[in-house]
């Protein structure tokens, strides 16, 4: 099932028919750790349901309330290896190889709902940034007790020349006005999602399509559950959080993000998230 936060109220979608929820408050509705078994009661409560052509004309939001965004760096081989060449001159590049193969994986702060955008929204470059690059990251939507009750897409925008720059820089390249974007949904499912799914990214410009490579999730090297106990052993979060679990999809240098470009990001099961750089 899929659970869309839109500016008509929080809808259910169910094998392709949709349901307006009674309950109007998203951080409550989505913290709970039965939340897949909320969802199959509600629904069963509902006679008439809608269909696609209804659910069309709503406006689709981004799925978070005072829910914070975090990130895990580094999960897979390939970012490893993109942080390391990105970073070489300035010497951090050994930093990117020792957390990959460390025991305690590299999490960070990323934004805030009012820095989060949604599906069909506008993402933000740096303007004091040369090199920037989408990363489409499958998110977990985790519950104040720390379970995974769902599944979204990310897209962790990064300013690579200042990361590059110096390691201690990440703050200022990865959180600032829309450097974020989630959504278009929380896909709650009654068992974890299958290490076959597959992330795909597309990026158009002038039309054209300049990028596109895809990925499966088994690449991961940390284990979900992992990300979460280490982010929640001394974090608390009353309504619940966003996790962003990192990506292997990274456009190589020169590439860089520019105005217009449009990137839609994929992911089995989920759906698209789309968004356009102002």
């Amino acid at each position: 099932m899929k659970l869309y936060k839109t500016t008509s109220g929080i809808i259910i979608e169910s094998n392709n028919q949709f349901y307006l929820s009674k309950h109007q408050d998203w951080d409550i509705f989505i913290n709970r750790d039965d939340l897949y078994e909320a969802l199959v009661a509600e629904i069963a409560t509902m006679d008439s349901p809608e269909n696609a052509a209804w659910f069309a004309q709503k406006t689709i939001l981004a799925p978070i309330q005072t829910q914070e965004i975090w990130a895990a760096g580094v999960t897979y081989l390939r970012s490893r290896n993109a942080r390391m060449e990105e970073s070489k001159d300035s010497g951090g590049d050994t930093f990117y190889d020792k957390v990959y193969e460390a025991e305690r994986p590299e999490i960070f702060f990323k934004a805030t709902a009012q820095r989060t955008v949604g599906t069909n929204d506008f993402v933000r470059i740096r303007k004091d940034s040369t090199w920037d690059v989408p990363e489409p990251e499958l998110t977990l939507c985790i519950s104040s007790s720390g379970k995974i009750v769902g599944y979204s897409i990310g897209n962790d925008m990064s300013s690579r020349s200042i990361e590059g720059e110096n390691p201690l820089y990440l703050p200022q390249a990865k959180s600032y006005d829309k450097c974020a974007a989630l959504g278009p949904c929380v896909y709650v499912s009654e068992h974890p999602i299958s290490p076959d799914t597959i992330i795909n990214m597309k990026i158009n410009r002038d039309g054209e399509n300049v990028f596109d490579e895809q990925v499966a999730i088994s690449q991961m090297k940390r284990k979900h559950q992992e990300l979460v106990d280490f982010l929640y052993r001394e974090c608390s979060f009353p309504n619940g959080c966003f996790l962003m679990t990192g990506t292997c999809i990274v456009p190589d240098y020169p590439f860089t993000l520019q105005k217009d470009d449009e990137i839609l990001i994929t992911i089995d099961h989920i759906g698209v998230l789309r968004n356009v750089v102002e």
